[in-house]
């Protein structure tokens, strides 16, 4: 069977599955819609935080960022590893504890303020928007290759199936799809790098290949061999590191506490019935990931050996098929420098920024004509980081059905995530803007449908990211951390655990962080990025990691305006012990 056949065979059928289980679990009550009733077993839901938490980024994009930044890219799996020690530790059972429906509700209530609960859902908001950025991305550059279709009409396609069970099912039917679409997701990523790692070393479990001898008789070790491929090209040693300690420390922090403070993580620990179980999930969850991630460094490996190998010094006429096929989708490209017919990858942008093809126009040796390839170094060759996990079966010549499953996968990883995020920012507009704020007197009807519209809006404004998005899929995504890390894990972190900390404290603190960071990296990023380098950079943090700071300016502002104004009531004080006893669980709250 053709493989472009069995794509459609594979994407095909896991979208069934997935339409089916928001049809079987559609939500019919706010409860179910939130939380999904608040009886979910720890090991279903391990699976789908796991499945939750393992975005586009985990699965598609952060192997390509460690294969091209290879030593330096071991910061995204630190930190966001380390990221959920931290959550299952320090915030999950308190949280659960509660026994809210949404972050801006433990926010709202703890600092009892209309105004705290306001500037959450705000913060919340711009990180869910930033974060779903990168998950559309990733939806369309899965659409985009697999099935043939523009990006543009890929990431709709994505919005269409999001819609259905995020809409329909809520935190319901997102818990049972997200349990089917980890199953998914985690075959498809390991079978070819079962594949790849004996392909290469003769060991099929990739950390174990990693660390094995090459199979091509030259004896050397697989991080050896990638040395010594790069630097004969004039690019540094794959195991050499060229960031800053210090921005190495802040980016894998930010990541770390961004994972405690994600508002589409935390809301999974109220689905479990206890606070017990919170921890047991975060655990569980913990696992599942591992799975991925101690692949991902290996896959990464294994990915720039084959693809330096493949297309360096390959005459443009023999270019292998996989090359042509994501060619024509705008996510590699060659252009002819010297005219040789040869591709040469060498260090040096081969293009500021993605390549713009020329409609129907070819240059001298036959390749898509581009025009905005610089001409002032050797490298002839782009390649969009975000493709190097699907692109990795073609490369390694898989059979077909290998091929499919990474399809599904993808699609998978960026779906669950991308629905989890839909339904926090649909449940903190419903939930907290109107039942707790603006509308109290709004009935569960229309409190589910306000949800649903909310749910449907969110969509349509992360289409538009995904189509037009700031940067790839994995960088999009860690300035979301960078945000969550600046504004809600002080708040939460200092509500749990501070009986002073006050309104006026958290507000401030949140705000101060919130606009600190956000100017950062919109400064970097988007006002003039070519000021974006070391130099530039305040105390040499760059804006992936610069959260940090914001999360430093956070916590001194707050606790500062906290120490100059009057404390909380009594109330919040017993609210604050009930929160830390370790016993039980609270019954979530009548709204």
């Amino acid at each position: 069977m053709e493989t472009q056949t069995l794509i459609y065979i594979f994407v095909g059928l896991s979208f069934a599955l997935y339409i089916a289980i928001a049809v079987w679990s559609r939500a019919g009550s706010t409860t179910e819609f939130y939380v999904a009733g608040g009886g979910v077993n720890p090991v279903v839901n391990g699976m789908a935080t796991a499945a939750d938490w393992m975005s586009a980024a985990s699965f598609i994009s952060m192997a390509g960022l460690i294969a091209f930044l290879g030593y330096d890219g071991s910061v995204y799996l630190m930190g966001w590893t380390g990221g959920y020690v931290l959550l299952a530790l320090l915030l999950a059972p308190y949280l659960r504890k509660f026994g809210e429906f949404t972050v801006p509700d433990f926010i709202g209530t703890r600092y009892y303020s209309k105004a705290a609960r306001v500037v959450a859902v705000l913060c919340l908001i711009i990180i869910s928007f930033t974060y779903i950025a990168g998950q559309m991305r990733g939806v369309g550059i899965v659409f985009s290759r697999f099935l043939d279709v523009p990006i543009f009409w890929g990431v709709v396609i994505g919005m269409g199936i999001v819609f259905i069970y995020a809409v329909l099912g809520g935190m319901k039917g997102i818990t049972y799809t997200q349990v089917a679409q980890y199953c998914v997701l985690i075959f498809a990523y390991m079978v070819p790098a079962f594949f790849i790692s004996f392909m290469l070393t003769g060991n099929p479990v990739p950390p174990l290949g990693l660390g094995s001898e090459v199979n091509d008789g030259s004896g050397m070790f697989v991080l050896e061999k990638l040395d010594l491929v790069l630097t004969d090209l004039g690019f540094a040693a794959y195991t050499d590191g060229s960031k800053s300690m210090i921005d190495v420390f802040c980016i894998t922090l930010a990541l770390m506490v961004g994972t405690a403070g994600l508002p589409h993580v935390i809301v999974r620990f109220f689905t479990v019935p206890k606070a017990s179980d919170a921890r047991r999930s975060a655990g569980w969850a913990l696992l599942f990931i591992a799975l991925l991630y101690v692949t991902a460094g290996p896959v990464g490996a294994f990915a720039r050996l084959n693809f330096t190998q493949t297309v360096n010094e390959t005459a443009y006429a023999d270019a292998p098929e996989w090359f042509t096929n994501w060619e024509a989708n705008d996510l590699i490209a060659w252009r002819d420098k010297n005219e040789d017919g040869v591709m040469q990858y060498r260090p040096g942008d081969a293009f500021e920024g993605a390549p713009v093809f020329a409609l129907d126009a070819t240059g001298p040796s036959g390749e898509r004509l581009l025009e905005n390839a610089p001409t002032d170094n050797a490298n002839e060759v782009y390649v969009d980081r975000d493709i190097m996990v699907l692109a990795n079966p073609e490369i390694a010549q898989l059979p077909g059905w290998v091929i499919a499953l990474v399809a599904a996968g993808g699609l998978a990883a960026a779906l669950s995530t991308a629905a989890g995020l839909l339904l926090v920012i649909s449940s903190s507009v419903s939930h907290d803007l109107l039942k707790r704020t603006f509308r109290p007197d709004i009935t569960e009807k229309g409190e589910l449908r306000a949800a649903r519209i909310a749910a449907t809006a969110a969509i349509l404004v992360a289409g538009y990211l995904g189509i037009y998005p700031p940067g790839w899929v994995a960088q999009v995504v860690a300035f979301a951390f960078g945000i969550a890390a600046a504004t809600l894990f002080p708040a939460i972190v200092m509500g749990i655990f501070s009986k002073r900390m006050n309104r006026e404290g958290a507000i401030a603190g949140m705000l101060g962080g919130l606009v600190f960071t956000l100017s950062y990296i919109w400064y970097f990023k988007l006002w003039d990025p070519s000021l974006n380098v070391e130099a530039n950079w305040l105390f040499g943090i760059s804006p992936e990691g610069i959260g940090v700071i914001g999360m430093v300016l956070n916590f001194t502002v707050a606790l500062t305006v906290s120490a100059m104004t009057k404390g909380p009531p009594v109330e919040i004080g017993r609210l604050i012990e009930n929160i830390r006893v370790p016993r039980g669980a609270q019954t979530p709250h009548t709204h």
